[in-house]
């Protein structure tokens, strides 16, 4: 497992970079900063408001401070492609959120009735992100650029990274990381985790050798040699219930009962205590999802 790191353990990819008074929305404004290209796009499905309570827009902030330049594509057409391409190619990666809330809640009430407003949106106008809209973000900027990274993120992504049920489809679906056919998922409080994917892009790493950052998911072809099979359906049957224990609890307690991946649809694994808990695997068709453990605060 990867050595944990601080928000600043890397040095600055860029020296002498001020920063920007809006991060730019389009090329005459990188032009005005004198950017020929963004190391990093942002796309969300929030408005873009300089401001903490909308989170793309503080996250942008921090790639900043670690010396990349950040564009950010708030609310695209995601009829086609063009609007994804607007700030051109990105040199390390594309980052996809739905916003401040998962897209299906903003767009649907609970008894599955249109939305027509939406609070992240100017004049609070309603139906300008799409359903799904990690998924349909990530497509489109695979569309634009094919060859470049896609890290998603957010509320959406954090709640869909496992195979989940679906109330609005009421079916279960697989891992969001697979229907968007995003590279890399980073979920929970991801400041740590994408500093630490942005600095080793930055130095020549790709998505594949990224197999080990904390409080990330990604595609696995086949499981670590070292994890063993466990039959899904006995999973749930009546047995002794010991004490709930501590979710913050040390590393080597409580974490012997480990689970890997069988021939049924969903695999589960028995690690309960997301702090002091190796990585879990589930598979999915012939493929397997890896999620490592949160970062340790």
């Amino acid at each position: 497992m990867q050595v944990e790191s601080t928000l600043f353990t890397y040095p600055k990819y860029r020296t002498g970079e001020k920063p920007a008074s809006f991060l730019p929305m389009s090329r005459k404004e990188m032009n005005k900063l004198g950017w020929d290209s963004c190391d990093v796009v942002l796309v969300t499905g929030d408005a873009y408001v300089d401001h903490p309570s909308f989170g793309m827009a503080v996250i942008g902030r921090m790639l900043e401070a670690q010396g990349f330049r950040v564009g950010i594509i708030a609310q695209p057409d995601w009829s086609n492609k063009q609007d994804f391409m607007r700030l051109g190619k990105p040199n390390l990666f594309y980052g996809v959120t739905a916003g401040n809330m998962d897209s299906m809640i903003n767009r649907y009430t609970a008894e599955r009735k249109l939305r027509h407003d939406d609070a992240y949106t100017p004049n609070n106008e309603g139906g300008k992100r799409p359903d799904r809209a990690v998924t349909v973000y990530t497509q489109r900027c695979k569309e634009a650029f094919n060859d470049v990274p896609v890290v998603i993120g957010g509320i959406e992504a954090s709640l869909r990274r496992l195979a989940h049920y679906d109330y609005w489809s009421d079916k279960v679906r697989r891992s969001v990381i697979f229907d968007a056919k995003a590279d890399i998922l980073i979920y929970g409080n991801a400041e740590r985790p994408l500093v630490d994917i942005a600095h080793r892009l930055a130095q020549g790493e790709t998505i594949a050798d990224m197999q080990d950052v904390r409080g990330s998911a990604v595609i696995r072809k086949e499981v670590l040699p070292e994890w063993r099979g466990v039959d899904s359906r006995k999973i749930d049957q009546l047995h002794k219930i010991d004490p709930i224990p501590n979710p913050y609890g040390a590393d080597d307690v409580g974490c012997s009962n480990l689970s890997g991946p069988t021939d049924n649809k969903i695999l589960i694994t028995m690690r309960l205590r997301p702090l002091a808990c190796n990585h879990l695997n589930q598979s999915h068709g012939n493929k397997l999802m890896c999620c490592y453990p949160l970062m340790k605060r």
